[in-house]
């Protein structure tokens, strides 16, 4: 019992041997993520259509009850870009920005990725996101990322614009552009600017100055906390919301309030494909950056309990005023180099969190709403990486198709298209690279026992033999495709008395292929040529011993290519096919 609740709630497990020294290293990270997380979530909450008190809560309850049931040691849970967008995406159609209707759909939305999560891990359902592939996650948060930062224009302009779509988005700004407010404008531009020489600038000059890495990596995470106390300070104390700056105004003093989401079934309806969409994509950023930095230290998570642990996170900001929230890559790598040693460093994060929400949010009273788009474009143009299409056409023309499809679609339609569109083109894809396996004709490698494609070596050939080694495990999909392949080797006008069907590579066989396998049986015996298998695996055998199949073939099973080689091919061919 107490090995079960281990699995389920790995905070027994990782608790026991929790020492001071972890201690140390936990808070120290939690510092600096702290300070990274409160201008980061008061922009995200910006970015979904939020109250900035929203990005807050999401911050606090996520984290802790991820840091109960996760099972990474450095993921950092909270509002991130992607998700926000397609939360403000989802919601945007059903209500208008700043009611209450639109709060209690963010409720209902990280309800429903919630229990969606949890459902999927206690089913052990983790492998569907497998099918969502690399190019085209890619290929989405790139032109998320693009459009996340198109859409904060209008604040760094100080106009107002719509749309979702980047075309939308465009026109809109274009047509707003001579109702620029010129203060804001140099208020985002400078923080902008600012926000980039941080980045890519602060950590080497404070280490050429000979500052302590520790220190320098703080000051560097701590530079978007300058920039708003900066220009929070500028507009209070030349009075500059009185010239059209755009400012936060009052955000509640308050700890995470009680909440319920909207139960309406129409509600529900709405938002129950979104939802699922959001799970989807933020478990699939999440286990990935989760699994990347638990290698560098030879640990190891577990999906199905990471369903789990973000499903819980989500649950939490349901009733805790908050909206869907996932692990975030950025703040993730920043807990990891601070040396966070369990997740214990996500539930001082969220007390920090919480300080910060009852103590400091009158301080925010006067950030230019600017200063935090110019925080969301500065974090999510690291997300945009386009040379995944010169990658991708280098190397795979279909994967190239299917990252440029849902670029375009996601630009031109919106990210729930986008979202969609990747999900289906994943599956497409790898239902037609599935459906076309590679089957290669091998023969003898002169002076071993080893078999290659008679099209790439010099082999030893047997007229009357041809041995087909099937590369893919063989399902609905391309059954058809082998039995065609087959019945046109075997016409085309040779002397062909066995064929081989070389098994090394497939790991599994259905029914639909069985059949198929069964009426290439009965073809090859009407045309009195024998059918062997070899090098079965032994779960697939088992399968098959459980038909006739085995039974009724018109050969042998032979544990080894060699052995049938030597049985079958009795006289080989002295010329070397190529």
């Amino acid at each position: 019992m107490i090995n079960r609740l281990r699995r389920y709630i790995p905070v027994l497990d990782w608790g026991r041997t929790y020492d001071r020294r972890a201690f140390s290293n936990d808070m120290i990270a939690a510092v600096i993520v702290t300070i990274m997380l409160i201008p980061q979530s008061l922009a995200y909450a910006l970015l979904a259509g939020l109250p900035p008190e929203a990005g807050i809560y999401a911050s606090i309850a996520p984290i802790i009850l991820y840091a109960i049931f996760g099972t990474s040691r450095a993921l950092a849970v909270g509002p991130v870009a992607v998700v926000s967008l397609l939360t403000a995406s989802a919601i945007g159609q059903i209500a208008e920005q700043g009611t209450a209707g639109y709060a209690v759909a963010a409720l209902t939305l990280a309800f429903l990725s919630g229990g969606f999560l949890v459902l999927m891990g206690v089913f052990r359902l983790g492998f569907l996101a497998n099918f969502l592939s690399h190019p085209v996650i890619a290929g989405f948060i790139t032109a998320s990322g693009l459009l996340i930062a198109t859409s904060q224009l209008k604040h760094i302009l100080g106009v107002t614009a719509q749309g979702h779509t980047l075309p939308e988005m465009v026109f809109s700004i274009v047509r707003h552009l001579s109702e620029t407010n010129w203060i804001t404008l140099v208020i985002g531009v400078t923080s902008t600017g600012f926000l980039f020489w941080v980045r890519k600038n602060l950590r080497p000059t404070l280490k050429t100055l000979g500052t302590p890495a520790l220190l320098a990596d703080i000051l560097t995470k701590a530079g978007p906390v300058a920039a708003v106390v900066a220009t929070t300070v500028a507009v209070w104390l030349f009075g500059l919301a009185d010239g059209g700056v755009k400012i936060v105004g009052e955000v509640p003093q308050s700890l995470p309030p009680l909440t319920m989401p909207g139960l309406s079934p129409d509600l529900i309806s709405a938002l129950l494909m979104p939802a699922i969409l959001i799970s989807i994509i933020g478990f699939v950023e999440s286990v990935s950056v989760a699994q990347t930095l638990a290698a560098k230290k030879r640990q190891r998570i577990n999906p199905d309990q990471e369903l789990i642990g973000l499903g819980a996170a989500n649950l939490g900001a349901a009733f805790t005023g908050g909206y869907p929230v996932t692990g975030g890559f950025a703040r993730s790598v920043v807990n990891f180099d601070a040396g966070a040693e369990t997740p214990a460093a996500g539930a001082y994060t969220a007390i920090g969190l919480a300080i910060a929400a009852v103590a400091l949010t009158p301080l925010v009273y006067y950030l230019p709403n600017a200063t935090l788009a110019a925080t969301i474009i500065v974090a999510v143009l690291s997300l945009v990486d386009l040379s995944i299409l010169r990658k991708t056409w280098g190397y795979s023309r279909a994967d190239f198709s299917a990252v440029a499809a849902t670029i375009v679609l996601t630009l031109g339609l919106g990210v729930e298209v986008g979202v969609a569109a990747g999900v289906a083109l994943s599956v497409m894809l790898h239902l037609y690279k599935t459906s076309r396996p590679h089957v290669a004709e091998v023969g003898l490698v002169p002076g071993s026992q080893h078999f290659r494609n008679i099209h790439r070596h010099e082999v030893e050939t047997d007229p009357s033999l041809v041995t087909l080694r099937v590369d893919e495990s063989l399902y609905f999909v391309n059954a058809r495709f082998l039995e065609d392949l087959v019945q046109k080797r075997v016409t085309d006008g040779c002397d062909v008395r066995n064929v081989v069907l070389m098994c090394s590579a497939v790991n599994a066989v259905d029914y639909s292929a069985l059949e198929s396998l069964e009426a290439i049986n009965q073809r090859l015996k009407d045309m009195d040529i024998g059918l062997h298998l070899s090098e079965v695996k032994g779960p697939v055998m088992d399968r098959l011993k459980r038909s006739h199949f085995i039974e009724e073939m018109n050969g042998r099973v032979f544990l080894s290519q060699y052995d049938a080689w030597r049985a079958l091919a009795p006289c080989p061919s002295s010329k070397l096919s190529e």
